[in-house]
């Protein structure tokens, strides 16, 4: 028994179907990347969430140096702000990765050749583009605001050992 959509494959010459594959294999090594990613931001993020715990430790502490204290506070700011940009370059890798596997999603959906589907594969592909983009452009953004940061304010004060 002969399959029908095989015989329509063995149909199309072979070149139109090696293209039709690396059409598709596109959005799976993009999305490979966006997961990489994504994996990146997240390992940042926890590390920037370990230094605000240790800051608001050391706040909490019994030492009243004003300096060491406003130091801290400058440093929770900052490790404020990288979070929002952490969160957001998550959100929007996030975003570009669903927009990967819709666009792959179109492909397997229907022909290229169909204008509809064509058109909900440029516009799926090009969203996982700019999200990507986006999401690369947020983490340079909390990569300037750590060097600046440690530039600026120097490391975060360590806590002062007790007294015996």
């Amino acid at each position: 028994m002969a399959f029908p959509v095989l015989a329509g494959i063995a149909a199309e010459p072979i070149d139109s179907v090696a293209h039709i594959i690396q059409i598709a294999l596109t959005p799976v090594f993009m999305l490979s990347g966006i997961g990489t990613l994504l994996n990146l931001f997240n390992t940042r993020l926890a590390r920037v969430s370990d230094h605000i715990e240790q800051a608001n430790a050391l706040l909490m502490d019994e030492n009243d140096d004003p300096d060491r204290n406003q130091t801290l506070e400058k440093h929770l700011v900052r490790l404020h702000h990288r979070t929002l940009m952490l969160d957001t370059a998550i959100l929007a890798g996030g975003l570009g990765g669903a927009a990967s596997c819709g666009a792959a999603f179109v492909l397997f959906m229907g022909s290229v050749r169909d204008s509809s589907v064509a058109t909900w594969l440029v516009v799926m592909f090009g969203m996982a583009l700019a999200c990507t983009v986006g999401a690369l452009g947020l983490f340079l953004g909390d990569s300037l605001i750590a060097w600046h940061g440690l530039k600026r304010e120097g490391p975060m004060p360590r806590p002062t050992p007790k007294a015996a």
